[in-house]
């Protein structure tokens, strides 16, 4: 079984054919941001990489070793950012969004020598204009195909909407029940070691400081006290790990060498929660389009036992033990407690091992997880069409 996976990213499709325990006899992958290839590389050592998708059409048609007729299985993620209703629009004229063209290419040169060849596409929620204008032009090539509107939080604990256009033959299954809760860790680190404290750590810090320039390291509570020690992502330093509750001071304590503290959140639940720039009045009314009204950075906590939907920017989806609300000026007010989700947990919103991203670094692994795809999605499909015929793709 020979499968192509275009826009691979860190490979979460070839994740999901290990864990099913498909066949597999070529793995094709393309993808150029090295440190999604590095986390693919880091999980799977079978990889045969082409490179750029732009190149790829050629591969196949000028290749006399790999024929187009040889591919069984063809796998595309094709970048979202002009396409997502979250993005600017700009659908097709977005110069990540051609991409789909190439990958149209691809397809329309394979499926003429194999009419037989399966494909799973992944995108974003869009435009219904635009997801019409994709699914047209792919049926064109093979009028078997379908759409569906899938959102992840069936097998996850993720609200994530994606689109998938595929032949493949499958049931959506029931809700697994998984909640936010369920995959926060107990005992959560925000980072593997607190960030250098610097000559100005006396004066404390404030949550923009925090999560926009990476400095002076913030403990989400008071009373802080040690609670056990942890090995954490295969360092076989041992850190101290510290609980904490109530309010936001800084921790003042001692670094450098190997002796930074780690500090979790209390055992106040958290909820699922995102920042975002919001016009707000005086009377508290969210008055986005009144450009008088000056833009801050709101803490938004939901009622809602999912999380947001994970994307490469990591404000998007947080935790925060705040009541359910809007919290005006997140970053600077010291008395709103919320946090990001740590790597770990991401890897669990999107159904993977909790250390699929250790060899590169938090910055990298929350792009990779969130430009990724959920795991358990892409095994439902793929086993769908499997389940009553060993393991075997017809």
């Amino acid at each position: 079984m020979n499968w192509l996976n275009l826009c691979s990213g860190g490979e979460i499709g070839r994740q999901a054919v290990k864990e099913l325990g498909l066949e597999v006899t070529n793995w094709f992958t393309s993808e150029i941001d090295k440190f999604a290839i590095k986390v693919a590389n880091d999980n799977h050592d079978d990889l045969q990489h082409l490179g750029d998708i732009c190149t790829v059409y050629d591969y196949f048609d000028k290749n006399v070793t790999v024929h187009p007729s040889t591919i069984d299985v063809i796998l595309c993620g094709s970048p979202c950012q002009g396409f997502s209703v979250a993005g600017k629009g700009l659908n097709f004229e977005h110069p990540q969004s051609k991409l789909f063209f190439e990958f149209v290419k691809i397809y329309k040169l394979i499926y003429k020598h194999n009419p037989n060849v399966k494909l799973l596409f992944e995108n974003v929620r869009m435009k219904k204009e635009w997801q019409d204008m994709i699914f047209d032009m792919l049926q064109e090539i093979n009028p078997k195909l379908k759409l569906y509107i899938i959102n992840s939080s069936i097998v996850s604990a993720q609200n994530r909407v994606r689109m998938y256009i595929t032949d493949f033959k499958f049931d959506i299954p029931e809700d697994r029940g998984i909640k936010l809760k369920d995959i926060i860790e107990c005992g959560c680190v925000d980072r593997e070691k607190s960030y250098c404290l610097d000559a100005n750590y006396w004066k404390g810090g404030n949550l923009r400081t925090y999560f926009e320039k990476s400095r002076r390291q913030l403990v989400f509570g008071d009373g802080c006290k040690q609670v056990g020690i942890a090995d954490l992502n295969g360092h076989d330093i041992l850190k101290r790990v510290y609980s904490v509750e109530g309010k936001s001071p800084t921790l003042n304590t001692c670094g450098g060498g190997n002796r930074e503290p780690k500090i979790i959140c209390g055992d106040k639940p958290l909820r699922s929660a995102s920042v975002k720039g919001r016009r707000i009045n005086e009377e508290g009314v969210r008055k986005d389009n009144d450009k008088s009204i000056p833009l801050v950075q709101t803490l938004e906590v939901y009622d809602n036992d999912k999380s947001r939907c994970l994307s490469t920017v990591d404000k998007d989806a947080v935790v925060s033990p705040m009541p359910v609300g809007r919290y005006p000026n997140a970053y600077e007010d010291n008395t709103l407690q919320w946090r990001k989700l740590t790597v770990k947990e991401c890897c669990r919103l999107q159904t993977l091992p909790d250390d699929y991203c250790k060899s590169v670094s938090n910055s990298q692994g929350y792009k990779i997880l969130g430009n990724g795809w959920t795991n358990e999605v892409i095994k439902f499909i793929l086993k769908g069409e499997n389940k009553n015929e060993n393991d075997k793709i017809n």
